[in-house]
């Protein structure tokens, strides 16, 4: 099979439920940078600034996947604790409500904003 060449076609490869949550995902960091170039590398979806990387994210069998996610402040850190699955990614679990509004407030911190 394929790599899929663009965002689109990767998103468009995931069952409907999959696949609402992953474009939700993809707004809610576009909230914070509209700006971004939406890539896709590594078999997933990289945004970036500027030239540089700002985000990725990937959907797979169970879950969203964020990365890197570099140490965050006190509070934030608190509130990703939860999802962290390594020293620089995050799994939001598909069976549980996602946290948009948290994903935001990462994206906002990566990118400077």
């Amino acid at each position: 099979m394929t790599a899929p060449a663009t965002v689109e076609e990767y998103l468009a490869g995931f069952p409907d439920d999959v696949r609402t949550i992953l474009e939700n995902v993809r707004q809610a960091i576009r909230n914070v940078i509209p700006d971004a170039d939406e890539r896709m590398s590594y078999g997933i979806v990289r945004l970036e600034i500027v030239g540089r990387h700002a985000i990725y994210f990937g959907g797979w069998k169970k879950h969203v996947g964020l990365y890197p996610i570099p140490g965050l402040d006190d509070e934030l850190e608190s509130l990703i604790a939860p999802y962290r699955a390594a020293k620089d990614s995050v799994r939001f679990p598909y069976a549980k409500p996602i946290p948009y509004d948290l994903i935001e407030r990462v994206t906002a911190h990566i990118a400077g904003r």
